[in-house]
């Protein structure tokens, strides 16, 4: 399958660039692709290079002086990374001998690649799908074993092939109550068949789970977003500075010492975490700790894991501390100060499993029971039985489900309620293009640009 593009840019030039990281090293490597690779190749190398083998090679310039002296590869279209004819040119990783290759390289008719073209080329020529091409980017990009493993699953298609079976029952769905559309004196009948709001209830269900799944994958790449929470002189600071092992911020006996945002980048068992330690929540009248209560929920509102720091004194008025947090975050409440309260550290899940809520009892002056919070945290961020077989997902794809979501739902109110089958068909198509989306069944030039700019040059 070949996906068109149209764009400022000349889809059918050959292309060039370094595809290793910037620095020297040992090897360094020069790709072009496109359908002059191969003429490119016999005036670098001086010969044409067979197919899938590997050529020791001379590179020459214009003037036959040595470039340098390497190894050659050439692809044959469409058996290659891109689907177009590929040279990839293996030579020492000298930053001036690559570039020195890339501009002859450019002199014999290549023009140097954009940020992420050669993924594009594949994506546009049908080599990858747009979820696939985008998890490349975040094997590369990967700072946990967990990210890894996930981006390269996503990578192999497991994300595009569970979207594909969604897209496959939806395709169903909508051509059953389409096709009722075409015989209106059938169409009340067909509406009541208990066959169709089976299917559409199933697909509900299977959209739910793999939304669930793609929050995971989001949270397997971007790591978890955690905000510590909390009343002045709650511990939030002593609480940040135990998990970071390290004295990041400032602690002392006054309360309202943090008047800022502050953050902090982590990796526990793996798993990436940015702690984000706030300003105490209370009405204030100092302009400057009032800008810091605004930011700390603003934060609030877009966290993965809300960590509520509290005594063992707990209130309900410090529960509606919480009250600004996402719908979707996961709530732990930390009752701190066990070495004052004389307690034991603890963990609890909430009886009401509704909220996502944890209870931890711990002293971060002392770390007792410490070790429980980093265990939760672990787990939330994918360590364990939960993170086996997951896959890298990205915001936008979850953004994407949550849309199919919407219009199933609204789909299903349409045949329910409103016995209205034309307007339920239209719900259900948005739903389809909003699944295309994820995979590129549906893109458009603005999505593909915003998307393939973040990759790195020559990948």
């Amino acid at each position: 399958m070949t996906r068109v593009r149209a764009g400022e840019v000349d889809a059918t030039d050959t292309i060039a660039a370094i595809a290793t990281a910037a620095g020297a090293g040992g090897v360094g490597i020069v790709r072009i692709s496109g359908s002059r690779s191969r003429e490119i190749a016999r005036a670098l190398i001086g010969k044409n290079p067979q197919a899938r083998k590997v050529h020791f090679a001379t590179i020459r310039d214009a003037e036959g002086e040595v470039l340098d002296r390497g190894l050659a590869l050439y692809f044959a279209a469409p058996n290659s990374y891109t689907g177009e004819d590929v040279l990839e040119l293996q030579a020492h990783g000298s930053p001036v001998v690559l570039d020195l290759i890339l501009r002859q390289a450019i002199t014999l008719g290549a023009r140097l690649a954009r940020p992420g073209e050669f993924s594009e080329r594949a994506y546009l020529n049908g080599k990858l799908d747009l979820a696939q091409a985008e998890a490349v980017a975040d094997l590369i990009a990967s700072g946990s074993e967990s990210a890894a493993r996930a981006a390269m699953r996503s990578l192999e298609g497991d994300f595009s092939r569970a979207v594909q079976v969604l897209f496959e029952a939806l395709v169903r769905l909508r051509a059953w109550l389409e096709a009722a559309l075409d015989f209106p004196e059938e169409e009340i009948d067909f509406l009541s068949a208990p066959q169709l709001t089976e299917q559409l209830v199933a697909l509900q269900a299977a959209t739910a789970d793999l939304l669930q799944a793609a929050r995971r994958g989001v949270v397997l790449r971007d790591g978890l977003h955690v905000v510590i929470v909390g009343r002045p002189n709650a511990g939030k600071s002593s609480l940040l500075n135990a998990l970071a092992q390290s004295e990041r911020a400032i602690v002392t006996p006054v309360a309202g010492t943090t008047r800022d945002v502050l953050r902090e980048s982590v990796h526990l068992d793996g798993i990436g975490l940015t702690l984000v330690d706030t300003a105490g929540l209370r009405e204030s009248d100092d302009v400057v700790e009032a800008e810091g209560i605004r930011r700390a929920r603003a934060e609030l509102a877009r966290a993965d894991v809300a960590v509520l720091v509290t005594d063992d004194e707990h209130t309900r008025t410090d529960h509606e501390l919480l009250r600004e947090c996402s719908a979707s975050a996961t709530r732990v409440i930390v009752h701190n100060k066990i070495d004052i309260s004389g307690g034991s550290p603890i963990r609890s899940d909430a009886i009401d499993q509704a909220t996502k809520e944890v209870r931890i009892h711990l002293s971060a002056k002392t770390g007792a029971g410490l070790d429980l919070l980093r265990a939760e945290l672990a787990r939330l961020g994918g360590r364990g039985e939960e993170s086996h077989g997951a896959f890298s997902a990205r915001r936008r794809h979850v953004e994407a489900l949550e849309r199919v979501a919407d219009h199933l739902q609204g789909a299903d109110a349409q045949l329910r309620f409103a016995r209205a089958g034309e307007l339920a068909a239209e719900e259900l198509r948005r739903a389809q293009q909003a699944l295309g989306e994820i995979t590129g069944e549906y893109s458009s030039d603005d999505l593909l640009g915003a998307i393939f700019s973040t990759f790195c040059i020559g990948k």
